[in-house]
């Protein structure tokens, strides 16, 4: 990953030339400690990973109307209280119709979903000092203690970064943990994306493709989306690599039948199932997913169950890349290669970027919830390894104290 060589302070995107010439001095290598709350934050926090839209009260369509409060709440205790999805967002804004009746099944029921480990619960609030608005902002106090994420919709569209510095100031208020996912979906917020992720309420940012795609008058198709807002898409990653913030991926449309069992986790049994099983909808759909997580994104939203998995997978480091990566970085420690040299690894050349890339994998992995304890103890050995700009080159999602 090339963002890896890029100087971290301003602007700057001089090369900081090869990781080779980087030799550390003690003052300059991370501390060792065995603190595990220092450790925790080298690594960061965990990443929102799969988000998938839940619509608290939705259309019926076999009854033709809307679902009253027991029905939706039923629901949601089969549903939302079950999903395999890393993140379980509710949205209050352009998904939801029926608004009031939504955020009194929150209140209602929200309290008693018991909270699966790794799942993070976050909701999508109607756009900045709308009267919608402000009854969103009542139920995120009313429920502070339950939510991980507020994502504020067509964030500085209207009176920009200050948005995120207001709604900030209220959630340090309620609770200090919940952070803030703008939503940039509109050339305005796109031009001012470095001042919304100034904040360090801020950890990730979306992508909101279909409203971006309207406001630019841009034909974006289902199967193409990733190669027709690619610029763009490119733009906000790039100004997110900087600003040491994650970006979360777009919504796909398309929904076919095929349904991934959740056993399918290495790459080649993923594919195999794909050929054989798996239809044009659900291969588009993990494809997708694939360009995303292969440029680094954090995270992917999606609108229904069936693209849970196949996103999980595209996203996730499998058990086998993993193991291959902790090999590479034991070889390098045991060359002393890692600040630099070069080893020759299964026929390949292997120098400092590579490994850097190597330890970046299993920092994702961890971050997916998809590292065990022994191999998160590993990759933290070799971060306290590192010298402080190399770590914040190829980590910058954690905290060096």
């Amino acid at each position: 990953m090339e963002a890896m060589r890029w100087a971290r302070p301003g602007r700057g995107h001089a090369s900081l030339g090869a990781m080779s010439a980087i030799r550390p001095v003690p003052s300059q290598a991370v501390k060792p400690t065995t603190d595990a709350t220092a450790s925790a934050d080298l690594l960061g926090n965990y990443w929102p990973g799969i988000q998938i839209y839940y619509p608290p009260v939705k259309y019926a369509p076999s009854l033709g109307l809307y679902e009253d409060l027991e029905q939706a709440a039923q629901r949601f205790r089969k549903h939302a209280w079950n999903t395999t999805a890393h993140t379980l967002l509710f949205d209050l804004e352009d998904g939801c119709r029926q608004k009031e009746m939504s955020r009194e099944l929150l209140r209602r029921e929200l309290p008693r979903m018991p909270r699966r480990k790794g799942l993070q619960v976050a909701v999508r609030i109607n756009p900045f000092r709308t009267d919608e608005y402000e009854q969103d902002l009542a139920l995120v106090r009313d429920l502070a203690g339950h939510f991980d994420a507020v994502m504020l919709a067509k964030a500085g569209e209207a009176y920009g970064a200050p948005e995120i510095r207001d709604l900030s100031a209220v959630l340090a208020g309620l609770d200090h943990r919940i952070t803030i996912q703008p939503i940039i979906e509109h050339p305005k917020s796109l031009k001012i994306a470095p001042e919304l992720m100034q904040y360090a309420t801020v950890k990730h940012v979306v992508f909101g493709i279909h409203d971006f795609s309207k406001a630019m008058g841009i034909a974006i198709t289902p199967r193409n989306w990733t190669e027709e807002l690619k610029f763009y898409l490119h733009d906000i990653l790039f100004e997110a690599r900087i600003a040491g913030k994650g970006v979360i991926g777009a919504v796909e449309t398309l929904i076919g039948q095929a349904a991934m069992p959740e056993e399918y986790v290495e790459p080649h049994d993923v594919r195999r199932w794909l050929d054989l099983h798996g239809d044009d909808e659900s291969r588009v759909v993990y494809r997708h997913a694939l360009e995303e997580a292969s440029m680094g994104l954090s995270g992917k939203q999606v609108i229904h169950p069936s693209h849970i998995h196949p996103c999980k997978v595209a996203f996730t480091p499998s058990p086998s890349e993993v193991r291959t990566k902790i090999a590479i970085l034991r070889a390098a420690i045991d060359a002393d290669a890692l600040l630099g040299g070069a080893i020759k690894f299964e026929g390949e050349m292997l120098d400092p970027p590579m490994f850097g890339k190597a330890l970046q994998t299993l920092l994702k992995a961890h971050a997916l919830h998809a590292l065990s304890e022994a191999d998160t103890a590993f990759a933290i050995e070799v971060l306290r390894k590192l010298p402080e700009q190399v770590v914040r080159e190829n980590w910058p999602y954690g905290v060096i104290l």
